[in-house]
């Protein structure tokens, strides 16, 4: 059933960037056959990331075993995962010349490991390949397989991050399959069996959550020793997903993000078009000095 749709704030209006950067990545992904959460998933950040040269890349295919109401990403049965996709992405990273790449993926609750084999092995092709270029990895929750979360960390990616992507109350209702205390556990694992790998995750606002909630979330995180962190506001794909249950202001965000640093947190991208790889480079670099201090 269609859902009517909120008009959305003027401070959601982007000018769309396509300049040569964009084109050239653009290209490059439509001749190889490349997947992005930058498209896959809708980002509004597409145009002013693939401009300044940088990119999202989604892995294990482009269709997701779970089907989460707030994603645009397409759900159902995935094909087998694709032995030459490690070197085939990390040749595009190489040709690119990027320097932070970004790797996710669709959830592949089909595999036993949930995919971390892949992940593990684009992150070594990636350093074969492009040595200098750092490599941070956005990862589904495994199903709580902690093996497999420490193929992925002995891979030696730069940065962990798993998404908690909104507060527990409504998680039956946005993130089927997903568990909140297995979220942060994963989190919780990465940063004791890697801990110079910081972890990162991210935080969608808008979707019907209380202030108090996002606190308690947020403390949470960094009770696990979450180090890097997005927020951002949720913006329903389509009227077949999630309603937007409200637009957060800019002023909240930055009242947000304030609260956030004083609880630890290295390094914050708070505001309404944040997404997860919303100035990558940057929050690596924050992390690096902060644990310098």
């Amino acid at each position: 059933m269609n859902k009517p749709r909120r008009q959305k704030p003027d401070w959601l209006k982007v000018r769309f960037s396509a300049g040569p950067n964009y084109r050239r990545i653009d290209r490059y992904h439509r001749e190889q056959g490349l997947h992005s959460v930058c498209r896959s998933a809708a980002c509004p950040n597409q145009g002013e990331c693939w401009s300044r040269g940088t990119a999202t890349f989604m892995i294990l295919g482009d269709v997701c075993t779970r089907g989460c109401s707030f994603c645009n990403v397409q759900d159902g049965h995935p094909l087998p995962v694709n032995a030459a996709e490690a070197q085939q992405v990390a040749r595009a990273v190489a040709e690119l010349e990027l320097k932070h790449a970004v790797v996710t993926s669709v959830t592949r609750d089909d595999l036993a490991d949930g995919g971390a084999a892949q992940f593990a092995a684009l992150t070594r092709a990636i350093r074969e390949q492009a040595p200098d270029c750092r490599i941070e990895l956005l990862i589904p929750d495994l199903n709580g397989n902690w093996p497999a979360l420490e193929t992925i960390l002995l891979a030696g990616p730069d940065i962990l991050g798993h998404n908690i992507e909104t507060v527990p109350r409504l998680y039956p209702l946005v993130r089927y399959g997903a568990d909140y205390r297995r979220s942060l556990e994963l989190l919780d694992r990465a940063r004791r069996l890697a801990p110079a790998i910081p972890t990162k995750s991210g935080l969608m606002l808008g979707l019907g959550e209380r202030r108090e909630e996002v606190e308690t979330v947020l403390a949470d995180l960094r009770e696990v020793g979450c180090a890097l962190l997005t927020i951002g506001q949720y913006l329903a794909p389509t009227r077949q997903h999630h309603p937007v249950a409200r637009y957060v202001a800019p002023q909240e965000f930055a009242a947000l993000r304030e609260a956030a640093l004083k609880l630890g947190f290295d390094h914050v991208e708070a505001g309404p078009l944040v997404r997860s790889s919303y100035h990558a480079e940057e929050q690596f670099q924050e992390s690096r000095d902060a644990q310098k201090r």
